[in-house]
């Protein structure tokens, strides 16, 4: 699919201020072009968008809503606030929209120029990808821990998922994820936190430093709402910065204290986005089209465990 299709579908809509497509079916080595391709709009009021969006294609929406005059969920192709998408990139406080743009996706329209707002989402996820890792490890293993991150705690993965999908997503747009992450990677190695080596396979391999001191760096990276949860729990200590502010840091006893604690958070914030997702889907495009979405997603679990 080109871009002039992609765009095609954004001129029966109201205008949006942000819009990006993903899905397998833009991978650059997929050839199934009956795959679903999802779309992520943003908008500044999605109540007022909505109602007129019901107006111009009645048919996306469940009947029941439409004698309600208008949903106020989220729909399934991902109709959001802008001033919810950005806080969730920033703040991860739903870890939803943020985990979606952690991966290749196709932008669009993008206003408010998104996608540089996004750079911090990424240096995070890639900073959160490291302190799951080990002290040697492959680019390609560090894409897909970066990948898995959104689906720890997804309720979907249980039982109506490819278990393959997130090595079927990095290998299928390695070049992508290299082309996203590569300058952070850059940044870290100059802090001496990472060092890369070739190998003769063409992989790269990487080493990072997995000292306590390493691991209060990359945890002082991770988004303020992981933070805040992560000191709740292990506790946090005061610390006077050069300006001569005084900031709360996460008390760490070690690495893999901080990578329990975190991936701890980061599974519960998931399941609950994912279930609040699930029922949003189920109430606003109606049951008949919600089980068949979710049995063409059982029939891609139960294939991928042959």
């Amino acid at each position: 699919m080109d871009k002039a299709e992609l765009e095609s579908f954004l001129k029966v809509l109201p205008p949006v201020d942000f819009c990006c497509v993903y899905g397998s079916a833009l991978h650059p080595n997929n050839r199934d072009m009956s795959t679903m391709v999802d779309y992520i709009l943003g908008v500044s009021n999605p109540e007022q968008w909505h109602s007129q969006n019901l107006q111009m294609n009645k048919n996306h929406y469940a009947s029941w809503m439409v004698h309600l005059g208008g949903p106020k969920l989220l729909l399934k192709y991902g109709v959001v606030r802008m001033h919810d998408l950005i806080k969730d990139i920033l703040n991860w406080e739903r870890f939803y929209l943020s985990g979606r743009l952690q991966k290749p996706v196709h932008i669009l329209v993008d206003n408010l120029d998104i996608e540089n707002v996004n750079s911090a989402n990424l240096k995070a996820a890639m900073t959160a990808a490291l302190l799951l890792l080990p002290p040697k490890f492959t680019e390609e293993d560090l894409y897909a821990k970066i990948c898995s991150l959104s689906y720890m705690g997804d309720l979907r993965m249980l039982f109506a998922e490819d278990r393959n999908k997130v090595k079927k997503i990095v290998q299928g747009q390695f070049d992508l994820f290299q082309s996203r992450y590569r300058p952070f990677l850059e940044e870290y190695e100059a802090k001496e936190l990472l060092r890369f080596m070739s190998s003769g396979s063409g992989q790269t391999n990487v080493s990072q430093d997995c000292g306590l001191s390493a691991a209060r760096s990359l945890v002082s990276s991770l988004p303020p709402m992981v933070r805040s949860k992560m000191g709740m729990k292990l506790g946090q200590e005061k610390k006077l910065v050069e300006s001569g502010r005084v900031i709360h840091e996460v008390s760490i006893g070690s690495r893999e204290e901080a990578a329990k604690c975190m991936q701890k958070v980061l599974r519960r914030t998931v399941m609950v986005s994912s279930a609040r997702q699930a029922v949003s889907g189920l109430l606003t495009v109606g049951g008949v089209k919600a089980v068949r979405y979710l049995s063409n997603k059982m029939c891609k679990a139960w294939k991928s465990l042959r």
